[in-house]
């Protein structure tokens, strides 16, 4: 576990580790899941120096119910030019095109 997390952090990322593994998830995807879980929320409340997601996103979620910086990060592995200027309709569209 990180320095930078505090103690709920610690608690947090071993009971998120323990009910993933219940469900029968490997420890080491456990231990992914659950970090990622931690670093969302630790974001989510400003307690980062990176705000936003560097992610492309849950794959099992519809476009739309991304964000936009999940979009352009999708969009730029995805090799779509002028994507920092297009907004989330036009992002959504240009990577449907792209697939």
């Amino acid at each position: 576990m990180p320095r930078a997390w505090c103690d709920k952090d610690e608690r947090q990322y071993e009971h998120v580790k323990q009910s993933v593994q219940e469900r029968g998830k490997s420890e080491d995807r456990a231990e992914e899941i659950a970090a990622r879980t931690v670093n969302k929320q630790r974001r989510n409340e400003g307690r980062t120096p990176n705000r936003t997601t560097q992610g492309t996103g849950n794959p099992n979620t519809a476009y739309e119910d991304r964000t936009v910086d999940e979009l352009r990060n999708l969009a730029a592995d995805l090799g779509i030019e002028g994507r920092s200027k297009l907004n989330k309709p036009s992002l959504i569209e240009a990577i449907r095109a792209r697939r």
